[in-house]
């Protein structure tokens, strides 16, 4: 992610040079404030994302530690005493702690989806995870190109959508519906990646208000990147499942 905010400040400055006026905000690229808030945010994704793959190991490789309910109040009291401990640019370490904790705890909890997948076929998290770093790394460039603000007016769509796919899920525990499971993976997939969208535009305008929390900033991503995987992760197994059928019967 450095690499990609270097090559695009670079083409900035490129275009700049040669007389071409802008129409993105390539631009904000070269406020130092909005570069360095970046690179500290996609710092802490990479440490969060680190984080949650060890939680996931450990669950899956070793006896230390197993996914249940502890982990899930584990993960979300880490959320909140992160969210109910102001930045007060004296306490980052302990805030940086309750984030990776929550990454670690969040995948802890994915252990079981990944212990079922590597019963199925283990190059399907290799491609999920190829796929999500794809699919996020060409949501971001869209969202760091884009007209200043072009992305916000989705908040309330993406907020309103989510909503009621919440709701539906909980429904389908009762109805368990196969078509309506279907559509909550692939319409949650597609608000995921509107999310990173978003996301990033609101932490740049974040940024410009002054707001300097990259740590908070750092959770709506990878609460999206961890989306992306996870519905990405369920959708190819499937696949390979009716893959596997399909030979059976012939």
């Amino acid at each position: 992610m450095m690499v990609v905010l270097s090559a695009t400040s670079a083409l900035a400055d490129h275009a700049t040079e040669a007389g071409t006026k802008l129409v993105t905000p390539c631009t904000l690229l070269r406020e130092e404030p909005v570069r360095q808030h970046l690179k500290n945010v996609y710092a802490c994704l990479t440490m969060s994302t680190i984080a949650a793959s060890v939680g996931a190991y450990v669950h899956v490789f070793t006896q230390l530690l197993s996914a249940g309910f502890l982990t899930v109040i584990g993960s979300m009291g880490l959320l909140v005493a992160l969210m109910a401990t102001p930045d007060n640019g004296k306490n980052r370490k302990l805030r940086l702690g309750y984030l990776l904790g929550f990454a670690f705890f969040t995948g802890l909890g994915m252990g079981p989806l990944l212990e079922m997948v590597i019963q199925v076929d283990p190059s399907i998290i290799v491609t999920a995870l190829i796929g999500t770093v794809v699919i996020f790394v060409s949501f971001t460039l869209s969202s760091l190109m884009a007209e200043r603000g072009r992305w916000l007016y989705l908040g309330g769509t993406l907020m309103s959508l989510l909503s009621a796919l919440l709701v539906l899920s909980l429904a389908n525990l009762f109805i368990g519906s196969y078509l309506i499971f279907q559509g909550y993976l692939y319409i949650g997939l597609a608000l995921m990646c509107g999310f990173v969208l978003y996301d990033t535009q609101l932490i740049i305008e974040k940024r410009r208000n002054g707001d300097k929390d990259f740590v908070a900033h750092s959770v709506d991503l990878f609460v999206d990147l961890i989306g992306i995987f996870r519905r990405l992760v369920i959708i190819l197994t499937q696949r390979e499942q009716r893959r596997e059928e399909r030979n059976r019967r012939n």
